[in-house]
């Protein structure tokens, strides 16, 4: 027979006579044996795989599975249920034809509600690529915003959209109001009220949005080339940095910086174009522009290479 250690919090089986082999497990017998001579180390091996075999041609309707969808934290319960199925004998039904054994359609208000700011907040997500990590992260917010019932009448899907973008903020991959506004159901200016009222009911806060927030994403949807970028990069830095526009916003010096370096490259872009993808309108775009252009040579990296010279840049 095999060995076994009993650790503080963990049991060990090996072969004696092989400590530091890694056992084969059996599944059709149920057994641990050792590889090396062969020994039989545990038996009655329970096997963790499924019970059923499955192929694509199959069209039954029965569902194999019983263990039913994967846990969820954060209802109540931890979403543990039981479906009754449908009855199909007689002795299902009473006298009068009524099933004997139904489903609690009794589902909490509170739990329904969850359930349904979840899959929101997934589909929202799923819309615009995010990842499993921020999902998670706006659905805990959301959970706290409920529990807390701190935001009485405004809608779930507002404080679900609000919950998103402050997910988005708080890993560090910021989406604009705009983006989340065109993957939700309610206004840009709901989600802002929603926005500020969660950060105050939390107690939480977010990092301030910078201009290198939104600069990556929104060169490569522009099609724009690294050395593009990393010159809008340059000239919103140093635009911040000199005082150049103040009281504008991070996403519209980050289009303004962009327009100007791709007018002095060969891919030159229309403000038009930056505007569809930052979500900033043209004039915008344009005064910050002009608050910028004054200063161009200071604001431009020295190694970039011009296409277009500084004094044939639009002056708009």
């Amino acid at each position: 027979m095999g060995a076994l250690t009993l650790g503080k919090s963990l049991a060990k089986i090996f072969c004696p006579a092989h400590p530091d082999a890694f056992l084969i497990e059996d599944y059709r017998a149920g057994d641990m044996v050792c590889p090396e001579c062969g020994l039989v180390i545990g038996d009655r091996v329970v096997d963790v795989g499924t019970e059923w075999r499955t192929f694509n041609n199959e069209k039954s309707t029965n569902d194999p599975t019983r263990v039913g969808v994967a846990e969820n934290p954060l209802l109540n319960g931890s979403d543990l249920s039981t479906v009754v199925g449908k009855g199909t004998g007689d002795a299902s039904f009473d006298e009068s034809g009524t099933a004997k054994y139904q489903n609690r359609r009794t589902m909490s208000s509170s739990d329904r509600a969850l359930t349904n700011a979840f899959r929101e907040i997934n589909n929202m997500a799923d819309r615009i690529n995010l990842t499993k990590t921020i999902v998670d992260r706006a659905n805990s917010l959301f959970k706290q915003v409920h529990d807390g019932k701190t935001l009485k009448g405004r809608s779930n899907d507002a404080i679900a959209s609000s919950c998103l973008y402050i997910a988005c903020r708080q890993e560090g991959v910021p989406r604009t109001f705009k983006e989340i506004c065109a993957v939700s159901k309610v206004s840009k200016k709901e989600i802002g009220r929603c926005f500020k009222l969660i950060l105050k009911a939390l107690e939480t806060s977010v990092d301030l949005i910078t201009t290198g927030d939104f600069m990556s994403r929104f060169c490569s949807n522009l099609g724009l080339p690294n050395t593009v970028q990393r010159a809008a990069t340059h000239i919103a830095r140093k635009a911040v940095e000199l005082d150049i526009v103040p009281g504008r916003s991070p996403i519209s010096v980050a289009a303004a910086a962009i327009y100007m370096a791709s007018q002095a490259s060969e891919d030159k872009k229309s403000q038009k174009e930056i505007g569809d993808i930052a979500g900033v309108a043209d004039v915008t775009i344009r005064q910050s522009y002009k608050l910028m252009y004054p200063k161009a040579t200071e604001l431009f990296p020295e190694d970039f290479r011009f296409h277009t010279p500084i004094e044939q840049l639009p002056t708009l």
